[in-house]
């Protein structure tokens, strides 16, 4: 198929040729700058999204085109029967930045998960081998969603992405979130690992609290089981710290990494304390191509130019007029049920699924790309280099959206009038 193929082209070659996974947007994108996606036409749209959390130094950034021509034109792949530079200088990176001492790099998101999970049974069994109590059970909660492999969609709640795949990995037992009190009854000896996000981004952006992360820490600590945090949405700066905990001061003994880590270059990475890491030898736990030289350089200028333009700093003082504007639009419109976030991890709940996918489509008619989780919260994942003119050109294509009669609003009024 020739580069000039129309989207028209496109949806009939997938249609026969791809595995449909996903209900694709009709449009063609060929080109980004900055916080923007242009379409085959040359239409230009803000991205709100990010390629769900991903490029978050949005689309032709030129600290990543230079790592990328740089690397290409030395190593891509050698596979990790060998030393290459840019896998300590990542390691050291990432250990400083997260607080942890060790790290396994995968190719994806669901990739560190299941490389968590992995080396949470395979702790527990070490430290039944030095005499110790403790079980083979995994602790996850209600909403959350850790990726699409067996092990991680065993610890993902919502029945669709598990029961098809039935029977997954046994021994996870899910408790609602935030619900300290159910933990505590769940948790027992059993338990090698209490298994969570920091900020659930598909269960609709909810925000865990000090005492529901504080509990999990303290059960673990009683028994030696691990506590894993999925920071694959919420970390590498997409809250205004490195990681979500850090807004806690609760560090966990095992994190995972992924969607932004290269800024699009798919890479993820497992950390973890040294007394976790005791679990695992040569053999026992491996990857082709995770870490490869190619991904590796580019998440080294992606975490360097994170720090080099102080884009924490933005991300936060952003992040919070983005919040403060939505909350005023809020008090604006009833349809507005709540504004949650943290930084540039935000999600605002619609009063009913229907009029929060009028409103995706309403946004995509204005040129702005975002989308619905939980099938009620429109979610915001922008590029970290987002500006608030940015924002007000959001709030006010929302705002009008909110203000002109919708489908629903109409459905309504003619149900009153026949009812």
């Amino acid at each position: 198929m020739s580069n000039n193929a129309t989207l028209n082209d496109l949806q009939s070659a997938e249609s026969k040729l791809l595995l449909q996974t996903y209900a694709r947007n009709p449009l063609l994108l060929v080109s980004g700058e900055g916080v923007h996606l242009r379409d085959e036409h040359g239409t230009d749209y803000l991205d709100l999204l990010s390629g769900i959390g991903v490029c978050a130094l949005g689309y032709n950034h030129p600290a990543i085109t230079k790592a990328i021509t740089a690397q290409a034109q030395t190593l891509i792949h050698t596979s990790n029967l060998f030393y290459t530079r840019g896998t300590t200088e990542l390691a050291m990176r990432l250990t400083e930045i997260t607080g942890l001492d060790r790290v396994f790099f995968t190719n994806s998101g669901t990739e560190a998960w299941e490389a968590a999970l992995k080396l949470a049974r395979a702790h527990a069994g070490l430290l039944r081998s030095e005499g110790k109590t403790i079980g083979t059970k995994i602790i996850a909660i209600e909403h959350s969603f850790h990726g699409r492999t067996m092990g991680s969609v065993a610890t993902t709640h919502k029945a669709a992405y598990r029961e098809p795949f039935a029977p997954v990995m046994p021994g996870v037992e899910f408790v609602p979130f935030n619900d300290v009190a159910a933990l505590r009854a769940a948790f027992s000896t059993d338990v090698c690992a209490i298994a969570l996000e920091v900020i659930q981004g598909e269960g609709g952006i909810n925000i865990a609290s000090p005492e529901f992360l504080a509990a999990a820490r303290e059960l673990c600590d009683s028994t030696g089981a691990l506590l894993l945090f999925d920071e694959i949405q919420s970390g590498m700066g997409r809250t205004g710290t490195w990681c979500a905990y850090q807004h806690y001061g609760i560090l966990p003994d095992v994190t995972t990494l992924a969607k932004p880590l290269a800024g699009g270059v798919p890479i993820g990475a497992m950390l973890c304390t040294e007394e976790a890491a005791r679990a695992i030898t040569p053999g026992m736990h491996g990857t082709t191509f995770g870490g490869n030289p190619l991904a590796v350089a580019v998440a080294i200028a992606v975490v360097d130019e994170i720090k080099q333009a102080k884009l924490l700093d933005h991300v936060n003082e952003t992040g919070d007029y983005f919040l403060a504007q939505l909350r005023n639009l809020q008090q604006k419109h009833k349809a507005i049920k709540e504004v949650r976030g943290l930084g540039l991890m935000i999600g605002v709940e619609i009063e009913s699924a229907e009029l929060a996918k009028e409103l995706l489509d309403g946004m995509m008619q204005h040129h702005i790309i975002l989308n619905r989780t939980h099938e009620t919260v429109l979610r915001l994942l922008p590029p970290y280099l987002i500006e608030r003119k940015h924002v007000d050109q959001a709030i006010t294509a929302l705002d009008t959206l909110l203000t002109q009669p919708t489908k629903s609003s109409a459905t309504l009024a003619g149900d009153a009038v026949h009812g």
